[in-house]
Parts: structure tokens; C-alpha cells; sequence
């Protein structure tokens, strides 16, 4: 089992009277995250559009995390709604709101309304890289066979 860690929430004026983000079970990694539009209000989301939609939160991750925003699989499956920008990354020293990038590949238009559950937020651990310039790097069997090449038959091509 893994460790809670805090994380401060300041709920904005249009967030106010929404349950905070919650895990859906037990063995749930993410926790959902709902539209904050105003009360009797709606986006319409007609195929092919896109909008940024508001949770009305603002986390402060410890420096250690990051969240990330991630489609509802049940939405992009019935529906054709994603998260565009896919995982969405908030780092630790942002203090804005949480935008939710929403776009419709659906075939139909797609109602949000105040409460609905958009996206998921992972809160994940982060590994600081510290780039080092080399001439060459290790050999190894796949060497710089590009897209889809994992899985090829010597002579099939691969790359791009």
C-alpha cells in the first residue's frame, strides 16, 4: 500500500459547494475531476471542438510530485471525449487553476455541465535529469530504429 501524501487545496469562489477530487475505489490511482461552471449552465462540445474547462481548484504539490490530467476512459469511449493535451502536466510551482483541455473526436455534440466528471488527476513522483553531453552512446540490439521498429522482423524496415 502506498503513502498518502498531502496536498493543499484552495477552492476557488466557483468551485465552492462541489466535492473535492475523490478516488472511485479502493484500488484507484487517479482521483476525478469535476467541471465548475456556473449552477444551470452548460459547454456544449460539438465534434471536432475544444475547450478548457475550469474545476475550480488550485493545488500546491509538494516539489517532489507532479499531477498529471488524464481522459476518462469511460467518456472517450462513449462519447469520443479526451484530455488534447494528454497527460497534462501541473508542476509543483504552479498555483493556478486547473483547466481541463477537452476536445470532442465524437461524432455527436457532448454537453458538460457543473459537477461532471471530466478527467482524472495522478499525482506522481518526479526524477530530476541531469543531461550529460557525450560523443557516443551504448550499443545495443535496436539501436536507432525510430516508431513501431520493436517488434520487427529483421529486413521488415521500421523507423518513422
Amino acid at each position: 500500500m502506498s503513502v498518502a501524501i498531502a496536498i493543499a487545496v484552495k477552492i476557488l469562489p466557483h468551485g465552492e459547494g462541489l466535492p473535492l477530487p475523490a478516488y472511485q475505489s479502493e484500488g484507484a490511482a487517479a482521483l476525478d475531476l469535476l467541471a465548475a461552471l456556473p449552477q444551470g449552465t452548460r459547454i456544449t462540445l460539438g465534434p471536432g471542438q475544444r475547450r478548457l474547462v475550469p474545476t475550480g481548484l488550485a493545488i500546491e504539490l509538494p516539489r517532489t510530485h507532479e499531477a498529471q490530467i488524464r481522459p476518462r476512459s469511460g467518456l472517450a469511449l462513449k462519447s469520443g471525449i479526451t484530455v488534447l493535451n494528454a497527460p497534462g502536466t501541473i508542476d509543483s510551482d504552479y498555483r493556478g487553476e486547473i483547466g481541463v483541455l477537452l476536445i470532442n473526436f465524437g461524432e455527436a455534440p457532448f454537453d458538460i455541465v457543473r459537477g461532471a466528471r471530466i478527467a482524472q488527476l495522478v499525482v506522481a513522483p518526479v526524477s530530476r535529469a541531469e543531461l550529460v553531453a557525450t560523443r557516443d552512446l551504448t550499443a545495443t540490439a535496436r539501436g536507432a530504429a525510430g516508431f513501431g521498429s520493436t517488434g520487427q522482423m529483421a529486413g521488415e524496415g521500421g523507423g518513422g
